[in-house]
C-alpha cells in the first residue's frame, strides 16, 4: 500500500538470544534495513517506543517471557499504528493465528523461515503487504470460509459505503489491490483511499484484519 522507506528501520523482540542475534545481524547486513534496537521481552520495547522515533518494522516473538506477543501486539497497535508488525512464533496454531490477525499483526511467520525469507517479510510489510508462511495463509483462508458458512446476520454496517462493501467481499476472496482494481474497473489508488477508510470505519490496522472483522459480524 506504500512506497519502501529509503532505510527500513526494524526492531526485533525475541528471547532467544542466539536467533536474535543472528537475525539482527542480517538485518544489519542486508542493504536498505538496519536494526537499532533488539529486545529480549516486550515491556523493554514498549518501553523505549514512548521515547524514541518508531521503527518501520518489528518482529515480535509470540512466546516471550513475561508479556506474550499477542498481547504486546495490541499495545503496540495501539502506541504506533503505523509500525507494520510481523509475528515470528514456533507455533502452527490456527486459534493464535486466528487471534493475531484479529489483534492487528501485519504478518505471521514461522521461525522454521529462512533468513532470505524473514527479510523479504519485512520489505513486504514496509510496503504495506500481508506476509504470511503459506501454510499459516491457507489455514487462514481455511478459517475465514468456515466463519463464511456460519456468519451471523449483520447487526452494524459501520457506515461502509456500498464500494467498501465490494472491496471487502473481493479481499474474503483473497484477492490483492491490483486484482480489486481490476474486477471493480477502478484504479489501484481508489482501491487504496477505499482500504484507508475501512480500516478507519472498523478500527483495525490490517487487510486480514478488515476481513476476519467483516467475516465476523456478517459484513460480507
Amino acid at each position: 500500500m506504500s512506497d519502501l522507506p529509503e532505510t527500513i528501520t526494524v526492531w526485533l523482540v525475541e528471547d532467544n538470544e542466539v536467533y536474535r542475534r543472528g537475525l539482527a545481524r542480517a538485518i544489519d547486513s542486508s542493504e536498505g534495513m538496519q536494526c537499532p534496537e533488539a529486545f529480549a521481552d516486550a515491556e523493554s520495547a514498549l518501553a523505549t517506543i514512548e521515547s524514541g522515533s518508531p521503527p518501520d518494522v518489528i518482529l515480535l516473538d509470540v512466546g516471550l517471557p513475561g508479556m506474550d506477543g499477542l498481547s504486546a501486539l495490541k499495545k503496540f497497535a495501539t502506541k504506533v499504528p503505523e509500525t507494520r508488525i510481523v509475528l515470528l512464533t514456533v507455533f502452527n496454531d490456527t486459534d493464535k493465528i486466528f487471534k493475531a490477525v484479529c489483534a492487528g499483526a501485519n504478518g505471521y511467520l514461522l521461525k522454521t523461515a529462512s533468513t532470505d525469507q524473514v527479510l523479504s517479510a519485512v520489505r513486504q510489510a514496509a510496503a504495506g503487504g500481508a506476509p504470511m508462511d503459506p501454510d499459516v495463509a491457507g489455514r487462514v483462508l481455511t478459517l475465514f470460509n468456515q466463519l463464511a458458512e456460519t456468519k451471523p446476520a449483520q447487526t452494524e454496517d459501520y457506515g461502509l459505503s456500498d464500494r467498501e462493501k465490494q472491496i471487502l467481499e473481493q479481499m474474503a476472496q483473497g484477492l490483492v489491490n491490483k486484482e480489486i482494481a481490476d474486477v471493480l474497473d477502478i484504479s489501484p489508488h481508489t482501491v487504496v483511499n477505499h482500504l484507508r477508510s475501512i480500516y478507519s470505519k472498523l478500527h483495525v490496522n490490517t487487510n486480514t484484519g478488515a476481513v476476519a472483522k467483516a467475516i465476523r459480524e456478517g459484513l460480507v
